[in-house]
């Protein structure tokens, strides 16, 4: 059973890597088995369905997104350095970022050109993003400005993967981080102000 398992994660990781790389619909189930290592009867016995092994993908995706946020939660001192680790994916992930693009982004543009079914799914791993964000500028003090300000960030990195998958200009996104440090450092300063506080 723990051979299934582990063959199942497998071919799970290798289409993930291969969705990613090739796109959802042209990663092929011959590609995804020869990249896993296995017969294409062994991969019919895990999943029956393109469709079957794209769900698996967007539930391991989410489950690394909950587990990568949590350790963001407990590495760093506060919500405005978690933000900064948010706005850090960007040089974090900058070689696949420039080869490929965001994988959220790119996965959830095809899937609603496709008109597939999935798509909410897979907008749920933007979800975590903007909802976990919020949470950290409510944290800083922010209620009203919270969700506007978390989109804004998610709007800054899906800008900023687009453009670096097109230029390969790391200079570029260099100095966009820089600027959404700057953005922040300014919102935090004028939230501290004493005139921001009648």
């Amino acid at each position: 059973m723990a051979g299934n398992t582990g063959t199942r994660a497998q071919i799970v990781d290798a289409a993930n890597r291969l969705f990613y790389e090739q796109g959802f619909e042209h990663a092929s189930f011959a590609a995804i088995a020869a990249a896993v290592g296995i017969s294409r009867g062994n991969f019919y016995h895990h999943f029956k369905t393109k469709d079957e092994i794209l769900g698996a993908v967007i539930e391991a995706r989410l489950q690394s997104t909950r587990a990568m946020l949590a350790e963001w939660g407990r590495d760093e001192p506060g919500p405005a350095e978690r933000v900064r680790r948010f706005v850090e994916i960007v040089i974090t992930n900058r070689a696949d970022i420039q080869n490929y693009g965001c994988p959220v982004g790119t996965l959830t543009t095809e899937l609603a050109k496709l008109g597939h079914p999935s798509r909410p799914q897979a907008v749920a791993v933007f979800d975590l993003f903007r909802t976990w964000l919020r949470e950290q500028f409510e944290e800083l003090g922010w209620t009203v400005e919270a969700d506007d300000f978390a989109l804004h960030v998610l709007a800054f990195s899906q800008g900023v993967a687009t453009l670096s998958n097109a230029f390969h200009d790391g200079q570029f996104v260099q100095r966009e981080v820089d600027r959404l440090h700057d953005w922040l450092d300014e919102r935090i300063a004028d939230r501290l102000s004493p005139s921001s506080h009648p």
